[in-house]
C-alpha cells in the first residue's frame, strides 16, 4: 500500500499536524480543526461527554456530569450556554445525550437504578419536557444509550405525530436489552434482549439508526471480536454481526457511523491497543479487511473510539491515541495523548489521518477504565463525535491536560468541556465541497 504524508494547518497560525493516508491518495483535503472550551465554572466535570447537532437550528448541545451545555458556533467566537434540565441534573451516574438532527429533539438521560430520568427538549434546552419513565420495562441496571432515527419498515412505526423511533438500551453485565418507544420518547415498549453472556460481554456502545431504520449498537467483546449488534425490525430481535479479523483488549467502546447509502462504519481498539476501521458496504453480506488507520502516524495505544458518517463514501474515526506503547492503563504509563482524526472519502478504501490538538496534548499519563477513583479515571469512559449540517465533523471531548500541562507541566487529571469542530479540509457531504486548502509535504 502507498503511504502518503501531509501537513495541514490546524487553524490560521496554529502549528502544523500530520496527516497519514492509507492506500491511495484521494483529491479531498483532509480536514483541519479548531477547539473551544467551555469558560469556567461550566463544564468542568466534563468526562465521557454526548454531543449532539441540532441541523435546523447550528446549535451544538453538549452533555456531561449534570450540565447539559448549548453552544453557538455562528459568531467568531463559541458561546457557551448552560441550559440543563431541572428534571435531570439531579443525579450523575451515567449523562447520555442524543439529538435527531432531523428532527431537532434532543434527550438527555441520567441513569437512576435500574432505569433513569429522562428529559426532551424541542428548542435546543430553552425549555425540556420530563419522560414519564426513561426506559422500558426490564431494562437494564448499567452504561445506558439513547439513539433513534427513522423506521424500519414493519409493524412497528409511529403513535404519535413524532416521526421518529427513540431506543433506550442498556446492559447488566452478563446481558444487554432495548426498549423502543413509538411515541418520540414519552414511553417506552417493553426491553427486548440484545444478547447474553454466551454472545458478548455486557458493556455496549451507543446506538446508532441508518437512513433505512436499521438499528446498530457495538460491542468490544463477542467472543472475543468487535461487532455490531442489529436490529431491522425495530428493536424486536437483534443478531450479533463480528467483524472476522477484529480483536479486543480492554473496555473501551467500538463506534458505528452509517452512510446514506447504509454503508457501516466501525471504529474500534485492537488487540494491540491500535486504532482500527472496518467497513461493512451497504447490502453486502461481510466487512471488508480492517485498516490500522494509525500505524503511519506511529500510533501505539488508543483510547475512546467516535465514528460517524455522512455520505455513503465518507466517514470520521476520533480517538485518543499516543505513541508510546505498553499498558497505558499503568500507573506509570508516560504517554502522551492526543485527539486524532482519521477520514475516508472512498468507503474506507483510503484514510487520511490528523493529529487535531497537536500543540494540546488531551492527557499526559494513563487513562483508567477500570471504575472506581484511579486518579487516571478522569475522562472516564468514552467521547462524542457528530457532524453539522454542511458534513463538518465535531468531537466533543474532556481536556485532562490543562493549565501548565500543555506546555510540559504535570498533568492536571482535569475534565475541562471542550468540542474540536473542523474548520478547514473536505467534509463529509459532497454537496458541500469547498475548494482544497492548502498543504505543504512532510519530509519521508
Amino acid at each position: 500500500m502507498l503511504a502518503v504524508h501531509r501537513l495541514a494547518a490546524v487553524a490560521a497560525g496554529a502549528a502544523l499536524t500530520a496527516v497519514m493516508s492509507i492506500g491511495t491518495a484521494s483529491a479531498a483535503t483532509p480536514p483541519s480543526f479548531t477547539t473551544s472550551a467551555a469558560p469556567p465554572p461550566l463544564g468542568q466535570d466534563a468526562g465521557e461527554p454526548s454531543i449532539g447537532v441540532n441541523w435546523k437550528t447550528g446549535n451544538v448541545l453538549y452533555e456531561a456530569g449534570l450540565q447539559t451545555l448549548k453552544v453557538d458556533f455562528s459568531t467568531a467566537t463559541p458561546t457557551w450556554t448552560d441550559v440543563s434540565s431541572p428534571i435531570t441534573s439531579v443525579t450523575g451516574l451515567d449523562p447520555i445525550l442524543f439529538t435527531d438532527h432531523d428532527t431537532g429533539r434532543t434527550f438527555v438521560s441520567q441513569l437512576m437504578g435500574a432505569c433513569s430520568l429522562m428529559a426532551s427538549s424541542d428548542d435546543d434546552g430553552t425549555s425540556w419536557t420530563p419522560n414519564p419513565v426513561g426506559c422500558g420495562l426490564g431494562a437494564a441496571i448499567d452504561h445506558q444509550t439513547v439513539g433513534g432515527g427513522p423506521f424500519h419498515g414493519g409493524a412497528l412505526g409511529p403513535l404519535t405525530g413524532y416521526s421518529h423511533a427513540v431506543y433506550y438500551c442498556a446492559q447488566a453485565a452478563v446481558s444487554a436489552q432495548c426498549s423502543l418507544s413509538q411515541t418520540g420518547g414519552t414511553v417506552f415498549n417493553p426491553a427486548t434482549s440484545m444478547y447474553n453472556l454466551t454472545q458478548c460481554g455486557g458493556l455496549h456502545g451507543h446506538l446508532k439508526v441508518s437512513p433505512d431504520g436499521t438499528a446498530y449498537v457495538p460491542n468490544e467483546d463477542c467472543g472475543g471480536k468487535a461487532a455490531a449488534v442489529t436490529s431491522t425490525d425495530n428493536g424486536l430481535t437483534w443478531k450479533v454481526d463480528t467483524v472476522p479479523d477484529s480483536s479486543t483488549q480492554d473496555e473501551s467502546d467500538p463506534s458505528i457511523g452509517v452512510g446514506s447509502g447504509g454503508t457501516v462504519y466501525m471504529g474500534y481498539q485492537g488487540q494491540d491497543g491500535h486504532a482500527y476501521a472496518a467497513v461493512k458496504p451497504a447490502g453486502g453480506s461481510g466487512w471488508a479487511a480492517s485498516v490500522d488507520v494509525g500505524r503511519q502516524l506511529g500510533i501505539q495505544n488508543v483510547q475512546f473510539p467516535a465514528v460517524v458518517a455522512g455520505d455513503d463514501d465518507r466517514a470520521s474515526f476520533a480517538f485518543l491515541g499516543t505513541t508510546t506503547g505498553g499498558d497505558d492503563q499503568a500507573a506509570q504509563f508516560a504517554g502522551v495523548w492526543h485527539l486524532y482524526v482519521a477520514t475516508t472519502y472512498d468507503r474506507g478504501a483510503t484514510w487520511a489521518t490528523v493529529d487535531a490538538t497537536p500543540s494540546d496534548p488531551v492527557q499526559r499519563g494513563c487513562i483508567w477504565l477500570g471504575g472506581g477513583s484511579n486518579t487516571c479515571r478522569n475522562l472516564l469512559d468514552f467521547m462524542g463525535s457528530e457532524i453539522d449540517r454542511q458534513g463538518r465533523v465535531l468531537v466533543g471531548y474532556a481536556d485532562g491536560c490543562t493549565a501548565t500541562c500543555p506546555s510540559g507541566g504535570a498533568n492536571t487529571h482535569s475534565a475541562a468541556a471542550t468540542i474540536a469542530r473542523q474548520t478547514t479540509g473536505t467534509g463529509l457531504f459532497q454537496a458541500y465541497d469547498a475548494a482544497p486548502a492548502t498543504t505543504t509535504t512532510a519530509p519521508q
